[in-house]
């Protein structure tokens, strides 16, 4: 508990130190409190840009805030220009830590020196994340690769940042009446999941392997190989990748690469990876991509940095088709039927309702491009929705969300004038029939096939079993039929004594009136 006080309070002191008050206020337009503030704490030094103090102070925060920053870089649609541009910088210039360390941890981590490992390595870092920095070097068989090693001490840093999250989601819980619709609890637990799971490289190479195994025949997206003799959970060596970072766009548009295509295409990958594959690059920000120029996979897009992937099963995938065919078609009905039949809205909401707070929200959003789209007032109006409605938030979506907004983002840069809904309903709608058409059917059915191809010849054999053990009754059903016949023998019993006494009786009844008639007779 002593650890997350004195957390928060760095936090307080880094807030104060870099002026993050002063932005936030400025942002509310209430002057006077903001010369309050500067005029009790007057010893800070804010003549720095506010974009420069905001990415200094996520810096020293640590990596957690740094992610955020990143998310936020990208959504240049909701945040001021000048901090949208500083924050861009959190992409690939996070400070990176001392080459020293790295040789050690690689030491440690691999058995040996990089000088005995490597043909050559270079000391200076080519690239410094918040999770991990990258040195270049190269194989002694002569092939150039990548050294990913994670920085010291992150797991400690994670645990502290994670803990104070999951106070805040306690205490939202507790004190929110909006809480269990939202999930707070369950938020932070996905987030703290991934959050470790990304402290883990040997789980970043094998996500890339994935990857890299799914686009083996797509000239879309290229994915580094992993060097596993070379790899362990802190320290993982890839194919070395070249390219042009996807935020330079002058860049690539100087050596001659369409962005028009290329934005499409991002579309269609991200798209292939959930629909598709179920699994996806959850952590594509600008930094993560590059575009290739050489000869033989121009334009095409490169991968990096694999820690946070996304999965879905067959259920969600299911689920988020229809709404995205639904949403693409305009069909508003269908997108809060599938709502309330997921259980995501409560059983008795109106669909008519439902229907139209829909439509009010997406309508303005079609047939336009990026560039004249407001996004702060759609995730406005949708949160308010989703309020009225109860509509509960689905942690396992959490980080499809925040990819969507990355690929939305990235769109933005590339090509404004992109319709990102009509780029998308094409290739939906091709998924959506290989699924359900007699393409898909005879896809599962070649999938399927080697089990059936095993369980077809024990047909017979196991029909007799089955058969064999439906005439014999089972050990607990002998037991039970010994009960039900000694209760039957008992009921025949009573019956006969019934039979036997009634039938008596009426014998008796009988004769009597036999003999008063004879004795009539007689006299």
């Amino acid at each position: 508990m002593i650890l997350k006080f004195l957390r928060l309070l760095k936090i307080i002191r880094v807030s104060i130190k870099y002026g993050l008050d002063e932005i936030a206020i400025s942002g509310l337009k209430v002057p006077r409190t903001a010369k309050l503030i500067d005029t009790v704490i007057f010893w800070r030094d804010l003549s720095s840009p506010r974009g420069l103090r905001l990415r200094l102070a996520l810096e020293e925060l640590g990596p957690i805030f740094v992610k955020f920053g990143q998310v936020l870089s990208t959504r240049r649609d909701l945040m001021p220009p000048d901090i949208a541009e500083e924050l861009a910088h959190l992409q690939d210039r996070v400070p990176p830590f001392d080459s020293d360390l790295a040789i050690a941890q690689i030491t440690r981590s691999l058995g040996a020196h990089p000088d005995q490992l490597f043909a050559h390595f270079e000391r200076d870092p080519v690239a410094s994340a918040s999770i991990a920095q990258v040195h270049f070097a190269t194989l002694k068989n002569g092939k150039e690769v990548a050294v990913k090693v994670l920085r010291p001490g992150m797991k400690k840093l994670i645990d502290e940042d994670v803990a104070l999250m999951h106070i805040a989601a306690d205490w939202t819980s507790r004190l929110w009446a909006d809480s269990k619709r939202l999930k707070p609890r369950e938020v932070v637990g996905e987030f703290d999941k991934y959050l470790h799971d990304e402290l883990d490289l040997m789980r970043e190479a094998a996500n890339a392997s994935q990857l890299r195994r799914n686009f083996a025949d797509s000239n879309l997206l290229l994915v580094p190989e992993m060097y596993w003799d070379y790899c362990s959970s802190s320290v993982i060596v890839m194919e070395r990748m070249n390219g042009i970072p996807v935020s330079q766009t002058d860049r690539l548009l100087a050596a001659g690469v369409d962005l028009r295509k290329l934005s499409t295409d991002g579309v269609e990958i991200f798209f292939t990876q959930v629909f598709r594959d179920g699994f996806f690059h959850a952590d594509m920000h600008p930094g993560n991509i590059l575009v290739s120029i050489a000869p033989e996979s121009f334009g095409r897009y490169i991968a990096l940095d694999f820690g946070i992937v996304g999965t879905l099963n067959d259920y969600d995938k299911d689920y988020l088709s229809q709404n995205f065919l639904a949403f693409f078609r305009r069909d508003y009905k269908r997108v809060a039927e599938a709502h309330i039949e997921s259980g995501w809205a409560p059983k008795e909401t109106r669909v008519d309702e439902l229907e139209a707070a829909v439509r009010a929200c997406c309508e303005p959003i079609f047939d336009r491009p990026l560039k004249d789209i407001s996004f702060g007032q759609v995730l406005l109006r949708l949160f308010q929705t989703s309020r009225r409605f109860n509509v509960e938030v689905q942690p396992q979506l959490v980080l499809l969300q925040k990819t969507l907004l990355n690929i939305e983002g990235l769109g933005r840069q590339l090509d404004p004038e992109l319709d990102l809904w009509q780029t998308a309903k094409p290739y939906l709608e091709k998924w959506m029939s290989k699924q359900v058409g007699p393409q898909g059917f005879m896809e599962r059915l070649r999938a399927e096939a080697p089990r059936y191809a095993h369980i077809f010849p024990q047909l017979p054999r196991l029909v007799h079993q089955a058969l064999t053990v439906a005439g014999e009754p089972r050990e607990n059903e002998v037991e039970l039929m010994k009960t039900l016949l000694a209760e039957q023998r008992q009921t025949n019993r009573l019956l006969s004594f019934i039979v036997y006494f009634v039938g008596a009786f009426a014998l008796g009844a009988l004769g009597f009136q036999l003999y008063m008639r004879w004795h009539q007779l007689a006299f």
